[in-house]
């Protein structure tokens, strides 16, 4: 027997992610067999004809059906819209994009360290931080404070927010889009950041610490320089989906 065979026939076993999939494969069959799907009438000829007259009628623009140069119709039509609408409608959308997520990371950044469990205790970075847990409870209850309120941005849907701040703030602007996705995304942003403080590598923290340097300083010459790099990546994730939010 090789020793591929032999690790494979050693490689640790977990019944628990084989009985997950063996339900989760019934769940599918079920659903399949009590839904009213059936592939025989998905190719009929009524639903063959819809898609006919929508890829060579309904998709096709009005100026360029009955033109004799389809292309340069094309070209043409393509160009005008551009110039008239897509363009300022390009660079709207980028605005709104990158003004939401410029105030995400601000209210997201200053509601992480309140709610990263290793910082916003009374003993941060310590190995053993909740004992003599009479003394932790204030920074419990602003941990539970902070979380709360990131719980509630990012469980409340940007569209959902959107609709609220146009009953307030009108149609006129483009403040309602850009409010809802930054709240939206500071909710987000804000539970990432503090996740990401809390795998920070507790060392040199600890050791600025160790030499009498105060919260808020091993904060801002510790905690947010080795953070920044998840932080950005974090960042423009979220900022394409505000663009993509944002159109």
């Amino acid at each position: 027997m090789s020793r591929l065979d032999v690790l494979r026939k050693e490689r640790p076993r977990s019944s628990f992610l084989r009985v997950t999939l063996l339900v989760l494969g019934l769940f599918v069959l079920y659903a399949w067999l009590s839904g009213d799907i059936e592939w025989r009438s998905f190719l009929t000829q009524r639903r063959l004809e819809n898609l006919r007259r929508f890829l060579f009628v309904d998709a096709v623009p009005p100026a360029v059906r009955d033109a004799e140069a389809p292309l340069a119709a094309f070209w043409s039509w393509g160009r005008t819209l551009f110039v008239e609408r897509g363009a300022g409608a390009a660079l709207a959308t980028f605005a709104i994009a990158l003004l939401a997520i410029l105030f995400a990371s601000i209210l997201a950044g200053a509601l992480a360290p309140f709610a990263a469990s290793n910082l916003a205790t009374y003993r941060p970075f310590d190995p053993h931080p909740h004992d003599g847990a009479g003394e932790d409870r204030s920074w419990l209850a602003v941990r539970f404070t902070a979380r709360a309120s990131m719980v509630v941005l990012r469980a409340v849907p940007e569209y959902v927010l959107a609709f609220l701040l146009l009953a307030i703030l009108g149609a006129e602007t483009a403040w309602p889009a850009i409010l809802a996705l930054a709240l939206h995304n500071a909710g987000i942003l804000g539970r990432l950041g503090a996740e990401t403080i809390e795998n920070l590598d507790p060392r040199p923290l600890r050791a600025l610490q160790s030499i009498g340097a105060p919260r808020r300083t091993v904060l801002f010459t510790a905690v947010f320089p080795q953070a920044l790099g998840r932080s950005l990546l974090y960042f423009f994730y979220r900022f394409e989906t505000c663009v993509r939010e944002a159109s």
